[in-house]
């Protein structure tokens, strides 16, 4: 029994030490993404429904979750966010047949839902911002976090139409979107956040007044003379 356990923590340290080897060969750009920053999160919807959603589910995510967090009205989610007549409870999924998909792209597109949490904030960020002209490749692109990606460079006309600058704040702002997508309750867990330590520091300043008020009597108790 030993044995078997030492075998499969020695298995478990030769795995992390592969994939630390092989996350460190791409060099990550910080995605400096900021939830609370709903004009981000808005336009980082837009983006990703216009440009991503085509191939891409989020099949954790509905139409009216977005809307009520991001504080967009049942029109302005119809109009920018919904493009295939959906209804707003309707999970956000693709059209993309998936038989189709397999023979486009080698496999089937995968859902986004929880990319953000899986390969955190600063993958998708250096990833969608590291596609180069490879004329090898199927789609005459590879990129430079993920080698052979089977995916085309999706924000090429966005990359073409924008400064560097502004491409960059596009990425971010889908990133940021991906990242509220992922835990759409964190809005509310960092909104809540500072209320909750305020109280707790109150709560500290009458808890050790209580405490003193308590062991004024112990301390000059009858057992013990008051100086």
């Amino acid at each position: 029994m030993r044995a078997i356990i030492l075998l499969v923590f020695a298995a478990s340290l030769t795995m992390a030490s592969f994939n630390a080897s092989a996350a460190s060969k791409a060099r990550l750009d910080h995605a400096d993404t900021d939830i609370m920053d709903t004009v981000s999160l808005q336009n980082g919807a837009k983006l990703f429904m216009n440009y991503c959603s085509g191939c891409h589910a989020i099949s954790f995510m509905r139409y009216n979750r977005i809307g009520k967090d991001l504080g967009l009205s049942d029109d302005l989610v119809k109009k920018n966010l919904m493009f295939a007549g959906n209804k707003t409870g309707e999970a956000i999924t693709t059209s993309m047949p998936e038989d189709a998909a397999a023979s486009w792209f080698g496999g089937v597109p995968p859902d986004l839902s929880l990319v953000a949490r899986s390969k955190g904030t600063d993958w998708i960020y250096t990833y969608l911002r590291s596609f180069y002209d490879d004329e090898s490749r199927a789609f005459g692109v590879n990129n430079t976090v993920l080698v052979n990606a089977s995916m085309p460079d999706a924000l090429w006309s966005l990359r073409e139409a924008q400064s560097e600058a502004e491409f960059d704040n596009s990425v971010r702002d889908i990133t940021n979107f991906l990242d509220y997508v992922g835990e759409p309750a964190k809005l509310i867990r960092l909104r809540l956040g500072k209320w909750v330590l305020l109280f707790l520091g109150v709560l500290f300043v009458l808890t050790y007044l209580l405490k003193k008020e308590y062991w004024k009597d112990v301390k000059y108790g009858i057992w013990r003379s008051r100086d």
